[in-house]
């Protein structure tokens, strides 16, 4: 059996349908499926139990799995609660290491591109601890995925047990269906598609940087497919360890994933570009892009998926029909 935690989520019922996809229905699901209609992302799927958070560690009790799949997270950039998303990130993230190390179990973890801040030390994947801690995230989410990185390759720097394979994912601009729930938090592709399918202009922010023009602020979009792709690779591949990157390797601007996403309506571009609200244009990143290499030497030789191709996707699949779920 497997457990997948955010099982319910956009990333985690995404791996869950792969699963199901592939044969598998030995699947347990940890998560909170709230009143946000959070369940239509699990409704076609099959599934051996469902876990409500304040069970998990006595469900888990006795238990023999076969892999951790933790995606579970608040990962809402602009909560600021900071003893619920320490709970929910760091601390409950913890106990499922020392569970996975005492039990030999497989965790497969999801971490956050967040976490490199605005990218002064760039988005290299580096697994030292002293390279991890140099990184500085601009909000409570990036920091939290942070010190739990900083948890685990401490712990195998100083030879500590571990378990089996831990692998950590850092997660860049994923998107694709199940992400509805999210709200602001969706991808911009999801956010503007009814805007521009029913004629209205989409609305991008304008630059606040001298040499950057408006709506050329850059991703790295990744298809969640291909994201999922990783997680599936990872699991047949026991003997990889660390903290990887997942991404595309390619910025892209939020220009062309919009024109992508009227190209595949078969429509001209119509955009509008407005101030950044002055609250955030501080913080706000301008560029991410990551480095694949690490991946590519553990041995991941699987392609991306092009921007152009999985907006084409995501429209025709999922966007512009009567059920958008997976």
């Amino acid at each position: 059996m497997l457990l997948v935690t955010g099982g319910a989520g956009f990333i985690g019922s995404n791996v869950v349908a792969s699963l199901n996809e592939a044969g598998r229905a030995d699947i347990a699901v940890n998560d909170v499926l709230g009143s946000d209609g959070k369940w239509r992302n699990l409704q076609k799927r099959r599934l051996a139990d469902f876990v409500p958070p304040g069970e998990l560690f006595r469900w888990l009790d006795g238990r023999k799995l076969d892999a951790v799949i933790h995606m579970g997270a608040i990962s809402d950039t602009t909560v600021r609660d900071g003893d619920a998303v320490m709970d929910n990130n760091f601390r409950l993230s913890l106990r499922l290491l020392d569970w996975c190390t005492e039990t030999r179990t497989p965790l497969i973890y999801a971490s956050s591109a967040a976490t490199y801040g605005g990218g002064e030390q760039g988005f290299d994947d580096d697994n030292a601890p002293a390279a991890l801690a140099r990184l500085k995230p601009m909000n409570l989410y990036g920091w939290s995925k942070q010190l739990f990185d900083l948890a685990v390759v401490e712990r195998a720097a100083k030879g500590a047990k571990l378990p089996p394979q831990w692998v950590g994912l850092k997660f860049f601009n994923v998107f694709g269906p199940n992400e509805y729930h999210k709200g602001e938090m969706m991808s911009l592709i999801a956010k503007r598609f009814d805007d521009a399918r029913a004629g209205r202009p989409v609305v991008l922010f304008k630059s606040h940087r001298p040499g950057i023009a408006d709506g050329d602020q850059r991703r790295d979009f990744i298809w969640v497919d291909d994201a999922v792709g990783v997680v599936r690779w990872l699991l047949e591949t026991p003997k990889v360890c660390g903290i990887f990157n997942v991404g595309t390797g390619r910025a892209e601007s939020f220009r062309d994933l919009i024109g992508s996403m009227f190209a595949a309506l078969g429509r001209p571009e119509h955009i509008v570009y407005v101030d950044m609200p002055a609250a955030i244009r501080d913080s706000y990143q301008y560029f991410t892009q990551a480095s694949v290499e690490s991946l590519r030497r553990a041995g991941y030789n699987a392609g991306f998926t092009p921007l152009a191709d999985a907006a084409k996707r995501y429209v025709a699949s999922y966007l512009d029909t009567a059920d958008r779920y997976r």
